[in-house]
Order: C-alpha cells, then structure tokens, then sequence
C-alpha cells in the first residue's frame, strides 16, 4: 500500500479557486433580482398584495434597480415594488410631470439601525430636509400596503395608491447617503439620483439619467486647468512695472481654487456633525477666490492702462453680476430655512 501524501500545491490552488467561484457565484445570486425572475419565491409572502404578473422595468442600471409594477383595472389601483440593493441609505420612487425632482411626490424607504423597514411619501418641495416632510403628498396611498422589506442584501419597496388614470409619465430613482441619520423621519438629500420617462401602457422606459460625480469631477478639472494657464500666462509678466500685485492675486486665485477641490475630496455627509464647518470653508473660500478675482481684473486693466470706458463697462457687468449674486444667496437662504 502506498503511503498517504497531501494534494500537490497546484491542486490546492484549483480547489481554492474553485471554492472562491462557487462562493461568488453564490454571493452574486443573493444580492442579485432580475426581471427574468418573479417575487413570489423571494418576498412576495411578506408584501400584501398580488405580486404576479407585474411589468418590469431595469429601471436604474448604474444602482441594480429594479421597478416592478401593474394596474388592476377594477379599481384603479397601482402597485408598485421597487428592488434596490441595500447601501446603508434610503431607496425612493417619486412621480414628476416633468423629470423635475422638486414638486414632485416620492416614496421612500429604509431601514433602522434596529434592522426595521420604514417606508412613507414626501413631498419634494426643495433640497433642504426640512423642505421634504414625512406622510405628505398627492399620492392616494392604500392603507396597510405601504412598506419596505429585505432580502438578500436587497431592499424592496412596496406601496399601492389609487388613481383614475396613469401616474406622472417620469419616474424619479434616489438613493441617500449611508448610514444618515433621518431626524423625525425627514428626508436627508440624496447621494445620487435618477429620472426616466415611463409608457405606463407598453412597459418601455426611457434610459434613467441624473446626478453624476464625472460631471462635477469635469467642472472642476477644467476650472484648475484655466486658472493654471492663466497664472502660467501671468508670469511673463514679470518685467512689466506693477505686475507683482498681479502675479500675486492670480496665485491666491489658483490657492484658493485648490483648497476648493481638496475641499471636494474630503466633503463629509450630509448627516455629518462637521458638515456645517465644511460649508463655512467652502463657501468663504469660494468667495474669497471671487473677491481676489474681481480685484486682479481691475488691477490688469490698470497695469496695461486701458482706457477708462472699459474699466467702467467692467464695473457696470460686475455690478449687475453682484446683484444677481445677492438675490440667489437670499433664495438659497430662504430654500434651507
């Protein structure tokens, strides 16, 4: 008989590997749904109305959202099921008449730190919480259908309401920040969102498109490029007479314009104690980028000693630039009152 010896090292390998497969594979198909699958295997004991036969929607690629819903037609009744996967936020669906989030009313849903589903309608009256109240709304919500469940890692909310013809023709997808904090159950803003316009009829919707970090991430690159070029430029300045004062701003201008975008990396949640000292920087710093801006157009304009009219024309448009300026702090100020 020969003795016993271990598996050689490469047939452990394949067996680790093999293992690690099986248990992604087996991850993937907890925390994954589908339109090619119904809720009845899944959660559909713990919803309280008719899960079958509903119109799926892949409503939200980028987020693995999934919209499910039908109209009985004896009664007018709507029922809704949106899947998401759990992050640590609130999920929401909310009905707009034109792909605007602000007017619009939503449902939406979490869990608490108790592992308990909440689900309620908003109204969306602006980006502040204070704005989104709690069990507001033109949704004609059922009674007792009205809740969000997990399973696998996957967040399902489900509602019904009651309406004579077709919801809003634009559905709008959002997802909240991890791990936030909802005081008294007001709506903190969400960390990403979606619209799409919907046919209610034949079940086709339009591509979900919304908020992205590229798109801020683009602004930003381009705004530090050009104020790079810009203080490049000025430094070939530097035998004209009076030119220091110029260099000087414009570099102030470019420090200032960096703090911005390290200011971007280390923004904190909206839920954050030191959110509110986050703002006064970014907002101050921001300012004071303006300011030095403003006063380095005139000090150029003063060191290539144009003439007088375009200084004045400047001042007029810089002006006019000031009092749009205060009227959008006031709104904005009013808005987050």
């Amino acid at each position: 008989m020969k003795p016993w010896s271990c598996p050689s090292s490469t047939s452990s390998a394949l067996l680790v590997l093999l293992l690690c497969c099986s248990c992604s594979t087996i991850s993937r198909s907890q925390t994954a749904d589908s339109c090619a699958t119904g809720l009845e295997a899944t959660v559909g004991h713990l919803i309280p109305f008719d899960t079958s036969n509903l119109t799926c929607l892949d409503a939200w690629t980028s987020e693995g959202s999934i919209l499910r819903y039908r109209k009985s037609g004896q009664n007018n009744t709507w029922s809704f099921v949106l899947s998401a996967p759990d992050a640590g936020g609130y999920v929401a669906v909310g009905f707009s008449s034109d792909g605007a989030m602000i007017g619009s009313s939503a449902v939406a849903g979490w869990t608490t730190t108790a592992g308990v589903g909440v689900a309620k309608q908003y109204r969306l009256g602006g980006t502040s919480p204070a704005s989104c109240p709690p069990d507001q709304g033109s949704l004609s919500l059922i009674p007792s259908t009205t809740l969000l469940t997990t399973r696998s890692s996957r967040l399902y909310l489900a509602f019904q309401f009651t309406a004579a013809s077709p919801p809003a023709p634009y559905l709008i997808y959002a997802v909240g920040p991890s791990g936030a904090q909802l005081s008294n159950d007001y709506l903190v803003r969400h960390r990403s969102y979606a619209s799409a316009a919907v046919n209610y009829a034949t079940g086709v919707s339009s591509t979900a498109g919304g908020s992205s970090s590229a798109k801020k991430w683009h602004g930003a690159g381009v705004g530090f490029v050009l104020g790079a070029v810009g203080v490049a430029a000025g430094f070939r300045l530097s035998d004209v007479p009076g030119a220091g004062s110029h260099q000087a701003l414009g570099v102030a201008v470019l420090v200032f314009g960096c703090l911005q975008v390290l200011a971007f990396l280390a923004r904190p949640g909206k839920a954050s104690k030191v959110r509110r000292y986050w703002n006064w920087y970014h907002h101050y710093v921001g300012r004071a980028a303006v300011a030095c801006a403003v006063a380095n157009v005139f000090v150029g304009l003063s060191i290539a000693h144009e003439a007088v009219a375009a200084a004045a024309f400047y001042g007029v448009f810089l002006a006019v630039w000031v009092l749009a300026s205060v009227v959008l702090e006031v709104r904005l100020w009013r808005t987050a009152a």
